[in-house]
């Protein structure tokens, strides 16, 4: 890789970590980078996973209040995910190449169409909270999350404010967190799998983070609705965009 390979992983990085904050699109970034600077599908996806593990340091540290507002469960859904994370990149390891990536589009546009539908469901349900149902299907999620990704901030945005009654800026903060912990426990796995192309991943990483970090300011001052909607279109885009490559 030359020099220019290594900045183009950094200005990407960033540009993944901001997307990936507001959207929960940051692979849509950074895969295609990782990809046009020479590494292999599955490289290029374990590289990828390492890397993020940034967005969510990075927005964290700029949101921390928020998250310790959620209290003991958060260290719950915590524990789930990173359960999942691991579920997940072993599954990338050991199961045949591309074995559960026919459905992603699908899931993605399920999930695309809940966020759009998301206020009337809310309002059928009357308020209510699904405290058995939100943490199984986190789980699920985050077991997506550590297999590839792609999608599984749009997927989780979706789950959490049809099962909960946080707010889209609540929602977006436990997004990040809580997939960068199926990262973080996927990306443990992948570093002893010899398939982690460590230069790239630490380039990409540095915009990551940065772009993370900025995250939290920019979906300040998205109105709520203006944001579920263009994550909802971003989201049928990508389906579309997994489904044709």
């Amino acid at each position: 890789m030359t020099a220019l390979d290594y900045l183009l992983l950094v200005v990407a990085g960033f540009g993944a970590g901001l997307v990936g904050f507001v959207t929960g699109l940051a692979s849509i970034v950074s895969y295609p980078a990782l990809l046009a600077v020479g590494l292999t599908p599955i490289a290029a996806n374990v590289t990828n996973t390492v890397a993020l593990v940034a967005v969510g340091i990075g927005a964290t540290a700029n949101s921390l209040r928020e998250l310790t507002e959620m209290g003991p469960r958060l260290w719950r859904w915590a524990a789930l995910c990173a359960a999942g994370g691991l579920a997940g990149a072993l599954l990338l390891l050991w199961a045949p190449e591309g074995s559960f990536e026919a459905v992603v589009p699908y899931l993605v546009v399920a999930a695309s169409i809940a966020l759009l539908a998301q206020p009337r469901v809310r309002k059928l349900a009357g308020g209510k909270e699904f405290p058995v149902l939100f943490p199984a299907a986190l789980a699920a999620v985050a077991v997506y999350g550590g297999y590839f990704g792609a999608g599984a901030g749009v997927i989780f945005l979706a789950l959490t404010l049809i099962c909960t009654a946080m707010s889209v800026w609540q929602a977006t903060i436990l997004k990040s967190f809580l997939l960068g912990v199926a990262n973080l426990v996927a990306a443990l796995v992948f570093a002893g799998s010899g398939e982690v192309h460590w230069g790239a991943a630490a380039a990409m990483a540095v915009g990551c983070l940065l772009g993370g970090w900025c995250g939290p300011p920019v979906v300040k001052v998205i109105p709520p609705t203006v944001l579920r909607v263009a994550v909802a279109l971003a989201g049928f885009g990508l389906a579309g965009w997994l489904a044709l490559r």
